[in-house]
């Protein structure tokens, strides 16, 4: 058996879902742990039967160190089981789609400062941290400095939120929003529906578009290797 573990509960573990049904056609048992600590718990406990896979989708940020200790933890426990459990490659579910580049398009939105920030924020992400040294936007290090518990992952949560900031797109929710995997509807007024899409489009290439994008790509690289 192949399985998709994430810490993730509500729309992460739905782009989970929807990722083994539209590109690995249900071959994958995907299941939601309810956090990083019991994500790493059940890896503690498992002993994994001859020919299973695990592949988790652990969040991980390099300036929270509550996660790096957990994901040092993680590292040692899966290096017992090196070709049956996979750490995947991920920051979080949220920077897979403040990454992907119809975002903006798609979601019809008008925040020009959150799209601002969003390039630079993006621009400035290297080896799963932000690096604020590279930073020269007054305006963004204004708004990082506003954060209380800064992190990466707060900060990506934090903007990804706002350019989603519409039921139909929501991705905070127990599921992502209708209109990332469903038919387009059809509206006599677009400036109501908060939608930037022109043409309508269905639900399966719309997924697809995300499935297929740059980072979602590069973060499930590793399970079409486990396909084989």
């Amino acid at each position: 058996m192949k399985y998709i573990w994430t810490e993730d509960t509500g729309a992460g573990l739905h782009f989970w879902e929807l990722a083994n049904q539209h590109l690995f056609h249900g071959s994958f048992i995907v299941e939601s742990k309810g956090s990083n600590q019991e994500l790493l718990d059940a890896v503690r406990q498992l002993v994994p039967k001859e020919g299973d896979r695990y592949y988790l989708a652990f969040d991980i940020v390099y300036d929270n160190m509550d996660v790096v200790n957990k994901y040092l933890e993680l590292r040692e426990l899966v290096a017992v089981y090196p070709k049956q459990i996979v750490i995947l490659d991920i920051i979080c579910f949220e920077h897979i789609i403040l990454s992907f580049s119809k975002l903006i398009e798609w979601t019809g939105t008008g925040k020009k400062d959150k799209i601002a920030m969003r390039e630079v924020v993006l621009s400035a992400i290297e080896d799963h941290k932000i690096d604020i040294d590279r930073i020269v936007d007054r305006k963004t290090r204004e708004y990082l400095v506003g954060f209380k518990r800064y992190s990466t992952e707060r900060v990506i949560k934090a903007i990804t939120y706002e350019l989603t900031e519409n039921d139909k797109w929501d991705v905070k929710g127990k599921r992502m929003g209708d209109c990332w995997y469903r038919n387009c509807c059809v509206s006599k007024n677009m400036k109501k529906t908060k939608c930037g899409l022109h043409e309508r489009m269905s639900g399966e290439n719309k997924i697809m578009k995300l499935l297929k994008d740059k980072e979602s790509q590069r973060i499930e690289a590793v399970l079409y290797k486990g396909e084989r």
